[in-house]
């Protein structure tokens, strides 16, 4: 886990190359379907660019669209393993409905589906790491399926502009006060997506339970769930809150930061506060990501935990085949 953290940059060396290209159509709408780590790009694509028609969709088949809207959107199957139950269920059902198709996978059955049926694809490098840590391969090849060549190029960046050590030290600082409590993620709701991926590496990488909302909307009321008194307090003593504020947010979100920072403080709780900055949009997305995972990784650490794999999912698979 380590390694993948510290090498994250080099994944935007990455160029994808879509396979079966003349059976391929650019689109303007997209559909991402994918489950755990292989959705993350597509959320965190509309924090780039909160304009881009993309649905992300984590079930099975296809969202309930209309078939005009299904047929004019390109169905991106993406799943890192290639195996996964409902991104082939969404696959199958695109297919069944005659609808354009792109795989995103390292291998398996997806892969040969697209290969059998002369469906375009794109085979993301298989490095051997976790879904969640393969996000820059993932992004990449999305950013290729929908054509956006710029895009690509100013993520390409990230290789030289971006430094995953320099976020170590103060990931592991954090890690020690956050020792003992469960961390509450709350951001804008434009960045939804990054207290998102927090919240997930936590859950993966750290092995503790995390939750995330946005604001404004916690203002009306998840915050009074922690309006802790005597009879309630032992309740809510052991959340550890972020608050992942962005100088892009609307100004009035960042005076509800401010002061729910303040509300909270009163009664006791801790608040951290931590900025999303970099040199560009990419950078500061992934910046922020890179501290989480540190923070997540010296998290397992303390708790003696492995911070990689994560064998309840696996669990889970060997019971429901």
């Amino acid at each position: 886990m380590r390694d993948a953290i510290q090498n994250f940059n080099k994944q935007f060396e990455y160029e994808p190359k879509i396979e079966n290209y003349e059976n391929f159509k650019l689109h303007k709408k997209f559909i991402v379907a994918g489950m755990g780590g292989s959705h993350l790009a597509g959320d965190l694509l509309k924090v780039w660019d909160p304009g881009l028609d993309i649905t992300v969709h984590t079930d099975y088949g296809l969202p309930a669209m209309s078939g005009k809207d299904l047929k004019n959107s390109l169905i991106i199957a993406s799943s890192y393993s290639g195996n996964t139950e409902e991104t082939i269920s969404a696959f199958e059902e695109a297919r069944d409905k005659e609808l354009d198709v792109l795989v995103i996978s390292t291998g398996g059955k997806l892969i040969d589906l697209a290969k059998e049926h002369s469906l375009p694809y794109i085979q993301i490098p298989d490095t051997r790491i976790q879904p969640r840590s393969a996000l820059g391969f993932s992004f990449a090849a999305i950013l290729r399926a929908m054509g956006n060549e710029d895009a690509l190029g100013d993520l390409k960046k990230l290789v030289s502009s971006l430094d995953p050590g320099s976020y170590e030290d103060r990931g592991k600082n954090i890690a020690k006060k956050l020792q003992g409590k469960v961390p509450v993620i709350y951001s804008s709701n434009k960045n939804q997506a990054i207290a998102y991926n927090w919240k997930i590496k936590f859950n993966e990488t750290g092995k503790i339970p995390a939750f995330y909302n946005v604001f404004p909307e916690i203002n009306h009321n998840e915050m009074t769930g922690f309006d802790a008194k005597d009879a309630t307090r032992e309740l809510s003593e052991n959340f550890y809150f972020f608050i992942l504020r962005d100088s892009e947010d609307h100004p009035s979100i960042l005076k509800r930061m401010e002061v729910l920072g303040g509300l909270y403080r009163d009664r006791g709780f801790s608040v951290e506060i931590v900025d999303i900055e970099g040199e560009s949009k990419f950078h500061k997305i992934f910046s922020s990501l890179i501290l989480a995972d540190w923070i997540a990784y010296h998290t397992a650490e303390q708790y003696g935990l492995e911070s990689e794999q994560v064998p309840m999912v696996e669990e889970f698979k060997k019971l429901i085949s």
